[in-house]
């Protein structure tokens, strides 16, 4: 009969981890072998080699890139609140970095491609309950990289992207605006359309928002006030069809504007 001592020794050698075959591994060769598992669509074999490269080699080229790696790959794979702790935390312990750009223009990424599929998986709801948080922190990232960093060869399309985002964001809050008006709470509606009025002079919602602010306003019986907003709408778009047409049929949700 095996003896207690000899029972548990024989449990432990049987649940024991196999061998860790990187042990001894150089931080090139971890890198290599991470980057040939990116390549191959292997991204969570591939962060767990970027996490041992930078366990075993903290200091230096290889773990600061080992961090970059792994906050990108949690992006392309979904993760996107570990990529974007990734990316803080990469941000914090070095804050002078050569690719800080990199980092600000991945985060931006991580939030921009956040809109789409956290729609897609809302798509049902109502827009009075949803927010822009996510295209707020994406716009918020890319205009620091083109502020610190306007020679970066991420600016440009940095810089397209958010154009884009100011669209999304002011016809997003148009659309609000909308259902608001919708449900009669006026006052609401025009709040909605003044944010857009005043943050987001270019874009090409601003001509509904004003709008909606006309008939926000002569619903609540401010007639003064309707008259100057429609002085406005007239100057700014006087071939504005909204005055007699009213608004326009658009059964797209706001973050669909772009497709």
């Amino acid at each position: 009969m095996l003896s207690a001592a000899a029972f548990v020794s024989l449990a432990a050698c049987s649940t024991a981890d196999p061998p860790d075959p990187t042990i001894g591994w150089t931080p090139e060769r971890l890198y290599a072998e991470a980057r040939d598992e990116l390549a191959s669509g292997n991204r969570q074999a591939a962060i767990k080699l970027l996490e041992k490269l930078e366990s075993r080699y903290p200091f230096g080229h290889w773990a600061e890139q080992a961090q970059l790696d792994i906050a990108w790959a949690q992006f392309k794979d979904n993760e996107r609140a570990l990529s974007l702790a990734a990316i803080d935390r990469f941000m914090k312990l070095h804050p002078n970095h050569p690719a800080l750009d990199y980092a600000l223009y991945l985060k931006g990424l991580v939030n921009f491609n956040e809109q789409e599929g956290l729609l897609a998986r809302f798509g049902n709801q109502d827009l009075s309950e949803r927010d822009q948080a996510a295209l707020r922190e994406s716009f918020d990232a890319f205009k620091e990289l083109v502020t610190r960093f306007p020679d970066s060869k991420y600016a440009p399309d940095a810089e397209s992207r958010m154009r884009y985002l100011v669209n999304s964001m002011a016809r997003g809050k148009v659309h609000i605006a909308r259902y608001y008006y919708s449900r009669g709470a006026y006052v609401a509606a025009a709040n909605r359309a003044q944010e857009v009025i005043r943050d987001y002079q270019e874009a090409p919602a601003l001509e509904e928002a004003l709008y909606l602010l006309v008939r926000s306003y002569e619903k609540l019986g401010l007639d003064d006030m309707r008259a100057d907003a429609e002085r406005v709408l007239r100057r700014s778009f006087p071939n504005s069809e909204l005055l007699t047409k009213g608004f326009p049929e658009d059964d797209r949700r706001w973050w669909q504007v772009w497709r």
